[in-house]
């Protein structure tokens, strides 16, 4: 009993101690997390299949053998001894599961903040220069529509070009080691992905990539960007999003429309209604058919109890871990690219 109290104390110490984020970001984003992170992930590359998956079913299955076990003994303890001691070991098995994720990726939340660490001018953060990147972004679009697009290597396999275009972010932003790319795999959570409107997510215990099945290919090179973001250490939303921008801007034809075309949706909703409209007139035909069909995607799949449901936790779990935004950090993309200092190669010409 005392040591499932110990696990619950150090838990509870965990997710409370004011660790400074200038010490995280040297000794465990820096140091102790890189190494780390190349090891899972190597592991679990070396599997088709997601196995964060046989973690959750391994869960399912002992906590269910717990709730039988404790049934059993109900006769015998009495339901108020049985149901503290069930409470006892779900608590410390919680607590186990919170302390390795802040071991293998969650302590990232409390790292310095990618404006902390880039060359950023809140100046430069304006509608009017909302309006010009979005101009931008609408030309981008157009000259990289392909009606006939290569895609990806195919799922459950590490695209080399979008490889080479993710380390070539990283070394942009000053990363001495680099992050290793995950194998993007579909996981049992894949029907919940489509009901909730999720497209992809990192696991943190095993720093997989998981992707939704149902992606277009003009989709999978920015998700899956975004997803090896985070194994990069990037946690925030806002963060990953723009380190995803920046590898699929630096990659094949087709992995720059996936970036911009996902940009253009970010900056579009940063505008006012009218000029909006004015942009999205200036789409060719191309990529504004790409853009119904991928809300058609969603939609088909989609259940609003559940992505409500799903979007309302994940806010609160995102500001438990200190993103104040919540699920609003996405929409940081936008600020985090009109404010850094960006230069011909759409990279931070300083770094601090």
């Amino acid at each position: 009993m005392y040591w499932r109290v110990v696990l619950v104390v150090l838990a509870i110490g965990g997710a409370l101690a004011p660790v400074p984020a200038a010490i995280v970001e040297r000794q465990y984003s820096e140091m102790l997390y890189p190494p780390m992170q190349r090891a899972l992930t190597g592991l679990s590359n070396l599997v088709p299949f997601a196995l964060v998956d046989g973690l959750l079913v391994a869960g399912v299955a002992w906590l269910a053998w717990q709730i039988a076990r404790a049934s059993a003994r109900r006769r015998l303890d009495g339901w108020r001894r049985v149901s503290l001691r069930l409470l006892e070991r779900v608590a410390a098995a919680a607590a186990i599961l919170y302390l390795v994720f802040l071991a293998t990726w969650g302590l990232n939340y409390r790292r310095v903040t990618l404006m902390g660490r880039v060359r950023f001018d809140p100046q430069a953060v304006s509608a009017s220069a909302a309006r010009v990147l979005a101009l931008t972004t609408v030309g981008r679009v157009n000259d990289l529509y392909d009606p006939t697009p290569s895609g990806d290597s195919g799922e459950g396999v590490v695209d080399a070009s979008l490889a080479r275009a993710f380390a070539q972010a990283q070394q942009t932003l000053g990363a001495s080691r680099l992050a290793r790319p995950a194998r993007p795999k579909r996981t049992i959570l894949d029907v919940y992905f489509k009901a909730a409107g999720v497209e992809g997510m990192t696991d943190p215990y095993f720093l997989e990539t998981l992707v939704v099945g149902n992606l277009l290919p003009f989709e999978r090179p920015f998700v899956i960007a975004h997803e090896w973001s985070h194994l990069a250490g990037f946690a925030d939303e806002g963060e990953a999003n723009f380190v995803g921008w920046l590898t699929c801007v630096r990659g094949s034809r087709a992995e720059r429309y996936s970036g911009w075309l996902f940009l253009y949706g970010q900056v579009a909703a940063a505008l006012k209604e009218a000029e909006r409209a004015d942009i999205a007139v200036r789409l060719d035909p191309g990529p504004r058919t790409d853009l119904r069909a991928a809300a058609e995607r969603v939609r088909r799949h989609l259940s609003p109890v559940i992505a409500d449901a799903g979007w309302q936790i994940y806010d609160r779990y995102l500001k438990a871990n200190r993103v104040e935004a919540g699920t609003g950090s996405y929409a940081e993309v936008v600020k985090l690219i009109l404010g850094v200092r960006l230069g011909s190669d759409w990279a931070p010409e300083e770094t601090k």
